[in-house]
């Protein structure tokens, strides 16, 4: 959808595509907000919103300022939680490896027991859940 806008000075019109609305909202950014609204809200509300507000970076007013406006607020995850979910996850295609070789009669694991497998079967079971505890707090 376009919308129509005038150039300063001239009597021309100018078409503004819907990607240029980030030109308009920097541009109000950089103008000082002296308006302030005032929205009561509950203790357990506030509390939230802080919380929403610090998970996604940002300061309380740009919060809700963004919610105000219709912005998608960005979610800002904890880069040591993607980490640990790509240690786990390498631990895995590692264990994975280890399963395929065996599968495969490879000479190389003539030698390893059903035992081994079972316990290396267990080690993917307890790799799997350290993975959904992970993805459990990087939900919260």
């Amino acid at each position: 959808m376009t919308v129509l806008e005038r150039q300063r000075g001239g009597e021309k019109q100018k078409t503004v595509n819907a990607n240029e609305g980030t030109k308009i909202a920097k541009r109000t950014m950089r103008a000082k907000r002296d308006k302030r609204l005032r929205v009561p809200v509950l203790p357990e509300e506030e509390m939230m919103i802080k919380a929403k507000a610090s998970e996604a970076g940002l300061t309380i007013a740009e919060y809700l300022r963004n919610l105000g406006l219709g912005y998608t607020v960005p979610s800002v995850i904890d880069n040591r939680q993607v980490d640990a979910l790509l240690k786990i996850n390498a631990d895995l295609g590692r264990l994975g490896g280890l399963i395929k070789l065996w599968l495969t009669n490879d000479g190389r694991t003539k030698y390893i027991g059903k035992s081994q497998l079972h316990m290396t079967l267990d080690t993917i079971r307890e790799t799997q859940s350290a993975m959904l505890s992970e993805i459990i707090k990087l939900r919260k």
